[in-house]
């Protein structure tokens, strides 16, 4: 019996260290950035009820966008951050996966146009590109 609780106990711990599956998007509470976003509006308080609860069906679009949309790797970076603290938000996730993936391709943009020889331009000069 004691064998048992002690294998179910060590293989639980060994689960919950696996890393999430990349289509796995936490579920963030999203309702303080809403009150924020409501409250700061001028509206009287049936608008701004209206309005907290757009920002939260908002919110569910945008999750449903992250969790289809992105790499993995992007999910995994920017996923922890918006679990470091503060009010997060399904949009500030989109952001960073967003920009992300621009910059990555930014990078392999700027690979490509090195393997072409174009020379570097002078200092204060836009970058040639390949016809």
């Amino acid at each position: 019996m004691l064998r048992t609780f002690e294998a179910t106990v060590i293989a639980a711990l060994c689960l919950s260290c696996l890393p999430a599956q990349s289509n796995d998007i936490p579920t963030l509470d999203v309702h303080p950035v809403c009150r924020g976003i409501a409250s700061q509006s001028e509206l009287e308080v049936g608008l701004q009820r209206t309005n907290f609860e757009q920002c939260l069906q908002s919110e569910q679009a945008v999750r449903d966008e992250v969790r289809s949309t992105f790499s993995t790797a992007d999910k995994t970076h920017c996923v922890a951050l918006a679990k470091t603290g503060g009010e997060s938000s399904y949009t500030e996730l989109l952001t960073c996966m967003e920009m992300a993936r621009d910059v990555r391709k930014r990078h392999s943009d700027a690979n490509s146009l090195s393997e072409q020889n174009i020379p570097s331009a002078p200092a204060g000069h836009r970058q040639p590109t390949s016809r």
